[in-house]
């Protein structure tokens, strides 16, 4: 079988951005754009992937990690410079080199398949991933000859009248034999407009040594989009959006307002699932069947039971089981878990917290570093006082508990099985199962006296 081998160009840092952040670590659909990139080329079962990075993109390799070897190209000389930098790793090698630029997100690993089998097939020196586009003003233009094979590629400020009106276009992507390209590389000149080495000047090179170059016509202009700017990136964000919606559509999903839903590239989503407008979804959130999502909830790192229904709230990092009711406006904060058939209601935050089976925290309650038992009522405006300062403790209550409201958890302390705690209660020592704990001032009624009160405001 033919190794296969891949350099990511990687090193702009993106001026046009007009950013602090290097280009390619720009999000779309919440994931940096080489990311997009590494995660769908990976499927081709890469021998090798060198990512080529700018001086000072320390951020780049972090991000990226073991899933790249890396090269630095510390001045930026163009395309076919770049892809040099990684002669040292690859020249003597046999097999076929991919070249892919990490602005690209939108490539699917199905064009990366057929575009390895087609120039493989084919027994090319090289093979270019064009597209027609609609308007192709800025792309380089392929230049065919009268037997319809690449000739050349000829960028926009060095094309002629002619070769400006070719609406085929290179996409910055091209499959290789891997010695062959590093040969050519050593011919690569820098006299052109921009005085740098362009990568497309190799196809002109393998031509006049009569080798073959092909070329792979993708169906798809928008999947080729490369991102240069803030305007590209928003159309690139609309486009992956699009079709990760219609994916989860297809499968099955309700999606009721597509235009106005926002799901990240690793959730999971169930068949019957229905998600309302204004929804984000994001990281590697899971949410199982017949559960209903929304309107305007964002649920970050989670999983989700079945027939759970979240309306108008936030969740972070958390497992929320079966058949729960949360919402709206409430606030699930990172490491909670919710059993089944919990309630979280109205402006409830809770951080931390195990809430077992069937207990309710109803209404404008906050529930922090919390170990809460099954069938367990939290009064409104009830408070885990989990804070002095310096160190956080934890409230324990145990099952079948009934915190009246207004009640305050003076953590550490335990409510024992069972018991009731008065409304307006504050709390600061173990209460025992099956007990009544009432932590507050006796009434004391004084009649008349707001006659007296009135009186003394007349005067």
């Amino acid at each position: 079988m033919t190794k296969r081998y891949a350099v990511i160009l990687a090193a702009g840092q993106g001026t046009r951005m007009k950013s602090k952040l290097y280009k390619v670590l720009h999000p779309v659909a919440g994931q940096p754009m080489v990311q997009h990139v590494i995660d769908q080329i990976n499927t081709v079962q890469l021998d090798k992937v060198v990512t080529v990075v700018g001086f000072g993109a320390d951020k780049v390799i972090e991000h990226i990690g073991d899933a790249s070897e890396f090269v630095t190209q510390e001045e930026q000389l163009g395309t076919g410079h770049a892809v040099l930098q990684a002669e040292d790793l690859l020249k003597d090698k046999d097999g076929t080199t991919i070249v892919v630029c990490g602005d690209t997100p939108l490539i699917t690993s199905d064009t990366y398949k057929a575009l390895f089998d087609h120039h493989e097939k084919s027994g090319a020196k090289a093979t270019v991933l064009t597209a027609k586009a609609p308007n192709p003003s800025g792309y380089g233009r392929v230049i065919r000859n009268e037997s319809n094979e690449v000739e050349r590629i000829v960028e926009q400020k060095d094309a002629g009248d002619e070769e400006l009106l070719v609406d085929e276009i290179n996409t910055g992507t091209y499959c290789f034999d891997n010695q062959a390209l590093f040969t050519a590389l050593q011919n690569v000149s820098n006299d052109n407009a921009q005085g740098e080495y362009y990568l497309p000047d190799v196809i002109e090179i393998l031509r006049k040594r009569s080798k073959k170059v092909g070329a792979f016509l993708t169906p798809e202009f928008e999947e080729t989009l490369g991102v240069n700017d803030r305007v590209a990136l928003a159309q690139a964000e609309k486009i992956m959006k699009n079709r990760i919606n219609e994916k989860h559509m297809r499968n099955g999903v309700a999606i009721i307002d597509p235009d106005n839903t926002y799901i990240h590239p690793d959730v999971i989503i169930e068949q019957d699932v229905v998600i309302h407008p204004g929804t984000i979804i994001k990281g590697s959130t899971t949410i199982k069947t017949n559960s209903e999502i929304g309107p305007h909830s964002e649920i970050s790192n989670c999983y989700i039971g079945e027939e759970t229904v979240i309306k108008q709230s936030v969740a972070n990092d958390s497992k929320i089981g079966d058949r729960v009711k949360i919402g709206p406006f409430a606030h699930v904060r990172p490491e909670s878990h919710v059993g089944n058939e919990a309630k979280i209601g109205n402006f409830v935050e809770i951080k931390k917290t195990v809430l077992g089976d069937k207990s309710k925290i109803s209404h404008l309650s906050y529930i922090g570093d919390a170990q809460v038992g099954s069938n367990v009522n939290v009064g409104c405006g009830t408070i885990t006082v989990n804070y002095d300062g310096k160190n956080k403790y934890l409230t324990t209550i145990e099952d079948d508990a009934f915190i009246g409201c207004n009640s305050n958890l003076i953590a550490p302390v335990t409510v024992g099985k069972g018991s009731y705690i008065a409304a307006g209660s504050t709390i600061t020592k173990d209460v025992p199962e099956d007990s009544l704990s009432i932590a507050r001032a006796r009434q004391t009624n004084k009649e008349g006296y707001a006659t007296k009160l009135k009186n003394k405001q007349k005067d």
